[in-house]
């Protein structure tokens, strides 16, 4: 009788145990997931800002190598 019940107490204390890490993984995995979004949504209007000064730059040059006064 003392024996089921030391092992059940055990039994539900791993349970326990992996159910917790299981938890931690799956917060850790939605964090990163936030911060892909996150991310993403920055680094998509960062890089249009990037890519439209790259294009400036790039019409500057063009029109010195032209030889027009700007």
């Amino acid at each position: 009788m003392t024996s089921d019940i030391v092992l059940s107490l055990s039994a539900l204390t791993g349970l326990g145990m992996i159910a917790m890490a299981a938890l931690r993984g799956w917060d850790g995995w939605l964090a990163l997931k936030r911060l892909e979004l996150e991310r993403s949504e920055t680094g998509d209007t960062a890089s249009l800002i990037d890519l439209a000064d790259m294009r400036e730059r790039l019409r500057k040059l063009e029109a010195i190598a032209a030889g027009v006064d700007l």
